[in-house]
């Protein structure tokens, strides 16, 4: 693995996941200062702040960079705001790495931070005609829960997978969640529990289903050479940021069966899934694969998609995600633990402030300092997601 492009990871910081009732812009501060404080750096010595959007906050959510520079005291710092659905937080990163590398920037200041509101999420921004996913809330009526719900039942159909499989990706999240100071969820749950639990979109039932949340998330980038005149001699490094977006077939012939083949209508040329073409890119440019990783932080925006990232980040093959989480790989003291944070799960959903809180956790356990959650020998770690209009992000952290 080439640490050519590599950036430090100085400082990390989150303000806890809930309901709580205040404004995006606390959340964020909060975590930023956090981050501040961990990697022992005075605000003033910040050269870039780039703020991950959130647009249900107004104005101030949409120039989330300025925002947050603001409310922490304007002091000169260069400001960028990006906005990528639920991979705005990795473009975020990926922004902040880019300043450093093309030398604009020594150290830089990434945040993101939501105040999201109660229930399902609804299209921001008006009607989207050209949006596939506005199209599937509008012309389907088909919500996030119940694409979820597809999800399982395909998995169901074509695997073999069980509801009871999907409640045990739930039991092994919130055995983790509870264990994590800054989680909403901190109940470890039983499958029975999970199968008790209220129908959202059968198959899934409610504790199978994320919730929306209110959070804030910051990390504190910097150069390698910074890091070590900052007395930092072996940081934490991100070493690859995929931002890719699907790659359709090349003709309508191509055009699978959404319904039962195994390439999605977003799916790359020859097969497979716009997910596993993040990792793919994310592994290519760390010049790692998937028996690298030390543990891996997934979007589980349901139970069963959780399954579906074991799949598309080369844990294992097509169909074969059940097995991993009945035998245990993937919880903690697994072969390679997935969402030790306790995932979405166990936070819920803050859309810009997400994809950095995966980032977050990979540095505190490539560190060793994530506690009773701590997964031993950490050297190499992936974050993952998916969002609205084909945005979707992938981050390689290396120790």
């Amino acid at each position: 693995m080439s640490g050519e492009r590599d950036v430090a990871v100085i400082g990390a910081g989150l303000h806890p996941w809930g309901k709580w009732g205040h404004g995006f812009v606390r959340y964020g501060t909060v975590a930023a200062r956090a981050a501040l404080a961990d990697a022992d750096l005075d605000w003033r010595r910040v050269e870039s702040v780039v703020g991950a959007d959130t647009v249900r906050g107004g104005y101030p959510g949409h120039v989330a960079g300025a925002t947050f520079a603001q409310a922490l005291g304007w002091q000169g710092a260069r400001v960028t705001s990006v906005y990528a659905a639920c991979a705005s937080g990795a473009q975020a990163i990926g922004t902040a790495r880019a300043q450093i590398l093309a030398g604009l920037a020594d150290v830089v200041l990434v945040v993101g931070a939501d105040a999201a509101p109660k229930g399902f999420f609804a299209p921001a921004g008006g009607d989207r005609p050209d949006d596939p996913d506005w199209l599937r809330f509008r012309i389907l009526g088909a919500t996030n829960p119940a694409y979820f719900g597809l999800y399982a039942r395909r998995r169901m159909a074509l695997y073999g997978d069980t509801a009871d499989d999907f409640a045990l990706v739930k039991v092994k999240n919130a055995a983790v969640g509870a264990l994590n100071p800054n989680a909403r969820y901190r109940k470890p749950v039983t499958v029975e529990e999970v199968a008790a639990s209220a129908v959202v979109a059968d198959p899934l039932r409610l504790l199978d289903v994320c919730a929306t949340s209110d959070g804030g998330a910051a990390l504190v980038l910097s150069s390698m050479e910074f890091a070590r005149r900052h007395g930092t001699a072996d940081p934490v490094r991100i070493r690859a940021v995929s931002t890719v977006t699907p790659t359709y077939p090349r003709t309508v012939l191509d055009l699978p069966d959404i319904a039962t083949d195994s390439t999605t209508a977003v799916g790359v040329d020859g097969g497979g899934s716009f997910r596993a073409s993040i990792a793919r890119a994310a592994y290519e440019e760390a010049g790692i694969g998937p028996k690298d990783l030390s543990l891996a932080e997934v979007y589980d925006l349901s139970t069963a998609l959780e399954l579906e990232w074991y799949e598309d980040i080369g844990l294992c093959g097509p169909g074969e995600g059940a097995g991993l989480v009945r035998a245990g790989v993937t919880a903690l003291g697994g072969r390679v633990p997935v969402n030790a944070s306790g995932g979405l799960a166990s936070f819920g959903e803050a859309v810009p402030a997400q994809a950095i809180a995966q980032v977050c956790e990979l540095t505190w356990q490539l560190r060793g300092t994530a506690g009773a959650r701590q997964v031993a020998g950490t050297r190499v770690g992936l974050s993952a997601n998916q969002g609205l209009f084909g945005h979707g992000s992938a981050v390689v952290v290396v120790r």
